[in-house]
């Protein structure tokens, strides 16, 4: 059975935040999978307008800038239970060792931090603090929004067709090789909303869109396709070039 559009809203909400709803009836497959990844960046935008809400109201406090921008960096990292920062540090000790696909896996199922998942882990937030804060500091409301939004438009990229899973379980083995025309609708609301907010937001976009399709093509050479750490990479990656196209 197909899944609606709400339907496929509600497992992407419930799987990617911290969101209290009801478990969701539709059965866990690929086709759902699917449905939920194309729903992703709508989870993005919703997100996006937490952190932007959020950076709006500190703004009338005497917190400086950078604190601010460190405050909603962990406001989404709370909102989504931490766990593409957990991708992101997976990760980056995968593609830092060295080994075939499987030793790389292996390393990523360690569950261990290691070097380079600690230190990718801090560069990555620094950047998205910094780029945040600089938002925040110019009342760049909408852009913090596109921001977020963006790096979750990244995600349907992350899952187009012609990758295939990293691991026959998992959530990669869900999602991973399911979107097709999702990407081209996804680009088109993205160009779409970047418009208004200026020319950094509109290069964001393929820029965002090119890293992404590298950087999954890098993961596929390495561990043999991607994964749910992959694409929890993806996403904060893609918010931190989001966030510094959007205030070069």
């Amino acid at each position: 059975m197909a899944v609606s559009p709400l339907g496929a809203l509600h497992v992407a909400v419930s799987w990617l935040t911290v969101a209290p709803l009801p478990q969701p009836r539709a059965e866990m497959d690929r086709r759902t999978g699917g449905a939920a990844i194309a729903a992703v960046p709508v989870v993005g935008a919703l997100l996006g307008c937490v952190a932007a809400s959020a950076a709006f109201g500190l703004s009338f406090t005497r917190l400086p800038d950078l604190l601010i921008g460190v405050l909603v960096v962990a406001l989404l990292a709370l909102s989504t239970r931490g766990m593409h920062l957990d991708g992101l540090a997976d990760t980056a000790d995968g593609l830092g060792c060295y080994g075939d696909p499987e030793g790389v896996r292996a390393v990523m199922r360690s569950g261990d931090v290691g070097p380079f998942g600690a230190a990718t882990l801090t560069v990555v937030l620094a950047v998205q603090a910094i780029g945040f804060s600089t938002l925040s500091a110019d009342h760049s409301w909408p852009q913090i929004v596109f921001a977020v939004a963006l790096g979750r438009v990244a995600v349907v990229y992350g899952c187009r067709r012609g990758l295939d899973a990293a691991n026959a379980d998992g959530f990669g083995a869900l999602v991973a090789g399911t979107q097709r025309w999702s990407t081209v609708a996804w680009t088109v609301v993205a160009f779409g909303a970047a418009w208004p907010l200026g020319v950094r937001a509109v290069c964001a976009v393929p820029a965002v869109v090119l890293f992404t399709v590298l950087f999954t093509a890098h993961c596929r050479r390495r561990m043999g396709g991607v994964s749910g750490d992959v694409l929890g990479a993806v996403v904060e990656l893609s918010t931190a070039v989001a966030a510094v196209l959007l205030i070069v």
